[in-house]
This record gives C-alpha cells, structure tokens and sequence, in this order.
C-alpha cells in the first residue's frame, strides 16, 4: 500500500523526510539540514524499522498489542511512535519477561519488549549497527548481519585439522549483568548522535514486568529478546 503521496511507506504521508526540511540521514543520525523536530528521526527510518520488527514478528508485550493488532491502526500507531521519537517524548514500556527452559534445567529470561518498542529499538539500531558492525572481530558470528551458525561451523571445520582442542566458555547471566554506565560511555564514544544515546538509556532503565505481574527495576543489565541487546 502507498500513502498520499505515493510513497511505499505505508501510514506515513511524506515520508521521504524526517520532518518539515530535512534531505536524508548521515550515517550518525544527523540529517544535512536542520529538521523542524529537535531530533533528527525520519518517517522513512520508522517505516524501514518496522518492515523488519515485521518480518521478525514476535509476541505481544506488556500492552498484550499483537503485531496484527499494531497493523490493523497501522498509519496513526507508525506516525505517533515518529512523532515521539523525533521530539523526544517516547518513552518505552516495561518489557515483560518469560521464563524459557533450558535443556539442563534451568530458565532463560527473556524480555520481551511492546511491538511499538521493537521498532523504536530498531530504529536506533539501524543508525548504530553500520557503526559498530566493522569494528567487531571476523570471528563473532552470533546476531550480525551477513553471519550465520553454519558460517561458524565452516571455519571451526576448517580448524580442526590444524588443531585437536576446543576452548568452550561461557559468561553466566552476560545479558542481566552489564555496567549500564560502561555501556553508554562505548555507545558515545562511537556516536554523536545525541537521541540514540537518549533512547538506548531510556531502553535500559525500563523495569521488568515480573510473571507474576510484579515490576521489577532495573540498575544493569539489558533484557535478551529485545531487538537491540544483541548489538
């Protein structure tokens, strides 16, 4: 479906733009000319951010808001969520956590963020990702794009015959424990997009909405299920 003005953005009249004069997004989150909003979020990166939370879909959050419940306002739901984050009112929701067991007993907490979350979260990862995606080792291969497990599997393959040990390791609770200060000192240091470092912070400090409806506050630690954790 197009809008208005024939865009392919669905819901978002004028979506070519950030706001009322913008020409397109730097690689910072900058745009090349002054926008009419404080921060420099445009329609079009709302719309690219949703057509992948989208294709990932997920379950509902907090809000009990299914994918398909977001899709059938689409347009208003797309523009407010815009609106907040280029004038610097959104504020995300509480993520609500699920237990998943695991095979040796335990449970892996996951946080699972509202759909209108998952976009915002996407859009501030589409501006971060292109960033930081160089400056990660060839041999991560977890949650990046163009990496896969069988890509892993190829290269340890390859090693085997040079090498007849294995190192396993594995940091216990990594997501529940990470230095919140520590984490935005390295998101500032690589960008100087102010409304990125704001969001991610706000992400951060979301409380938990325990199973038994409890909610929890959180000091550290980045819930696993949200769209941006990984990065």
């Amino acid at each position: 479906m197009k809008d208005r003005n024939g865009s392919g953005a669905k819901g978002l009249p004028h979506c070519a733009d950030g706001a009322a004069a913008t020409t397109g997004d730097n690689a910072d989150g900058r745009t090349a000319v002054k926008s009419a909003k404080p921060f420099p979020v445009s329609k079009r990166q709302v719309w690219e951010a949703y057509k992948r939370v989208k294709a990932n879909r997920g379950a509902a959050g907090i809000d009990g808001q299914t994918l398909a419940g977001f899709d059938e306002n689409v347009t208003d739901n797309l523009y407010k969520l815009w609106n907040r984050m280029a004038s610097g009112s959104y504020m995300p929701q509480a993520v609500r956590r699920v237990d998943i067991p695991k095979a040796d007993g335990g449970v892996r907490p996951l946080g699972i963020p509202a759909v209108s979350d998952r976009i915002a979260q996407m859009v501030v990862k589409q501006i971060l990702e292109p960033v930081l995606e160089p400056l990660f080792h060839a041999d991560s291969y977890g949650y990046r794009p163009g990496k896969s497990a069988h890509q892993a599997i190829a290269q340890a393959r390859k090693r085997c015959w040079k090498f007849d040990w294995v190192v396993e390791v594995d940091i216990k609770g990594f997501f529940d424990d990470i230095d919140h200060d520590l984490l935005l000192k390295t998101v500032q240091h690589h960008t100087q997009a102010r409304w990125v470092v704001m969001y991610i912070e706000r992400r951060l400090k979301a409380p938990v909405q325990m199973p038994d409806g409890a909610m929890l506050a959180r000091g550290r630690g980045t819930p696993q299920g949200g769209v941006i954790s990984p990065l």
